[in-house]
Formats: structure tokens, C-alpha cells, sequence
């Protein structure tokens, strides 16, 4: 199955020319999910993907993360949809949109809010959504999509040397079954197939001073996208606004074993290659994107995250 992140907006609270506020896209087979929806976010959504969101994940309720919101939802009426929209968020979510009427408005369709604590949150399409507390101010949450693991692979030349011809009973061993062979051997599945193979594991921050809690949810992630606002010459101003500097993201990233550390939020006040030497320094798969890219990430077993 393919997965995909498309990167909306990159920029800290402000945004700039080339960056927009906060909004992340990822893309898993046909479900597509939008985590944060800063100011801006939907016409990003109509310059590189569309409009249509299986599900909506806010890591807090700060403006840069929501305000795109109204704006999106109002389009998805107006463009007629018929399926209902799940929003998941920090406590304070209900009250938000409670609180809010006149600006969201009426949606035509059902709008499911859904206030997250740590722990799993939801199942998505055979993905686990799993939530951690981040280090931000107001209730603030950093996200895991977990995939399942699959099946190892299948060797037919193992089976059909144990007895087992091609057809029918292939699949039963794939499908973890004993089988009979024409010997009448019993061939076991663990005897022709390998272990089984992890799966993918993409960490959202939001943000968030360095915690334990993201560390722990981020335990050898495929990918981390990690808040890194600041340079370390700014560290101060970090530890004030309750965010993250490059090289502490990277330190992040090194203690969780993570395989890949995307910086995202990032402060006009930095630029982009500064940023990322710092983080390098620390971690060395360190990358930081512009909007619209798309980091395209395999199975583990089948090559590195890559941008396209």
C-alpha cells in the first residue's frame, strides 16, 4: 500500500511567501488524512491534492493549527459532501466549535468531534492512531500511525519441497494455516514463510518542547516530523514559547531511533540551511521540506523514505 506525506505548510505561527502555517497530508492508499489545518490550508489543498479529507487530526488549538478550518468545511458543503468527517483534537475541541458557531457554521453533513487522550485514539483502514501529551502550553497532542505488521514472505519452493503442490493450499499458508501435503506430511506455515515484517510508523509532534512522551510514542518510527522553530542561538526564546530547536529535535529523533527526522514550524527567523546543519549535527537523516513537497515512504523492507 502507498503512503505518502504532502507537506501544506511549514512555517511557525507567521506565515511567509513560501510558507504557509501548519497542515500536513498524509496520504495511505485511498484514506487521506489532514493533520493540522492552519490558515490557508485548503487553497494548499487545491494547488497540489484536492479538497477531500477522510479524517482531520488537530495536535492543539492554537490559531496556526485551526483557523483553516471554517474556511475548509465550508467547501466540503458547498461541494456537496455526503459522508460524515471525523475531527479528533485535545481536550477543548467541543467547546472550540461550541464556542465558534458563527464562524464554522452549519456543515451539511454529520461532523463527528472526538476529544483524544493518550493511547490509541482510532483504528484507520488496519493503522492505529495513537496519541501522546506534548510540551506546548494549552492541551497539545503528538500523533502515531501505526501500521500492522504483514505476513513474511512465501517461499513456493520450500512448500512444493515439503509436499505441498501449487494452488489452493499456497494461500492457506499464506493465510497462517496448517496444511496437509500429498505425502501427507503437515507442513506449518512457519516452514515456508519468514518472520513477520513491520510495518510503517509516521510520528507527528505538533508542537512541543523535547519530552519523554514524544520519545516514547517515536520508538524506532519510520518517520518523526518534529517541531524546530528555533536555532539553538534562540534557545531561550525556545524554553519561553514552549517550543523545539533543530538540535533538539535531532536529540529527539536519536534517542527514539527514529529512521528519518523531518523539521517542520519553522521561524522566519532561520533559514533553511541553518537549521538543517544544526539538526544534522545531531542526527544525521535529517531533512526539512518546503511546501508541497511529498516524501514518498516504503515498507521498511523496501527502501528508504525518499522525496519526489
Amino acid at each position: 500500500m502507498d503512503l505518502e506525506l504532502l507537506f501544506l505548510g511549514t512555517a511557525g505561527a507567521v506565515p511567509t511567501v513560501a510558507r504557509n502555517t501548519s497542515g500536513l497530508l498524509l496520504v495511505r492508499g485511498g484514506t487521506r488524512v489532514l493533520v493540522d489545518c492552519g490558515e490557508g490550508t485548503q487553497r494548499q489543498l487545491m494547488r497540489s491534492a484536492g479538497v477531500r479529507v477522510d479524517h482531520i487530526f488537530l495536535t492543539h488549538l492554537h490559531g496556526d493549527h485551526y483557523l483553516g478550518l471554517p474556511g475548509l468545511l465550508k467547501t466540503m458543503s458547498l461541494q456537496g459532501r455526503e459522508g460524515s468527517l471525523d475531527i479528533w483534537g485535545p481536550p477543548g475541541l467541543e467547546e472550540l466549535f461550541n464556542g465558534s458557531y458563527r464562524v464554522f457554521g452549519r456543515q451539511l453533513f454529520a461532523l463527528n468531534l472526538h476529544e483524544a487522550r493518550p493511547g490509541v485514539v482510532t483504528q484507520i483502514d488496519g493503522c492505529r492512531v495513537i496519541a501522546a501529551r506534548t510540551e506546548h502550553g494549552p492541551p497539545s497532542l503528538a500523533y502515531a500511525f501505526e501500521e500492522e505488521s504483514r505476513p513474511g514472505l512465501f517461499h513456493p519452493e520450500r512448500a512444493v519441497a515439503l509436499g505441498v503442490p501449487p494452488g489452493p493450499l499456497f494461500r492457506q499458508l499464506q493465510l497462517g494455516e496448517t496444511v496437509r501435503g500429498e505425502n501427507g506430511r503437515l507442513v506449518e506455515p512457519e516452514e515456508v514463510m519468514d518472520g513477520r515484517r513491520p510495518g510503517r510508523k509516521i510520528v507527528i509532534s505538533g508542537d512541543t518542547r523535547p519530552t519523554f512522551n514524544v520519545i516514547e510514542l517515536a520508538r524506532a518510527a519510520t518517520v518523526l516530523v518534529h517541531d524546530a522553530t528555533f536555532s539553538e542561538e534562540e534557545r531561550e526564546r525556545a524554553v519561553e514559547t514552549r517550543h523545539s530547536t533543530a538540535a533538539e529535535a535531532a536529540g529527539v529523533a536519536a534517542l527514539a531511533g527514529a529512521g528519518l527526522l523531518v523539521l517542520t514550524h519553522i521561524s522566519s527567523r532561520h533559514s533553511r540551511g541553518e537549521l538543517l546543519a544544526e539538526a544534522s549535527g545531531v542526527f544525521a537523516s535529517s531533512v526539512l521540506p518546503s511546501d508541497f513537497d511529498r516524501l514518498v515512504v516504503p515498507y521498511p523492507d523496501k527502501g528508504s523514505p525518499r522525496f519526489l
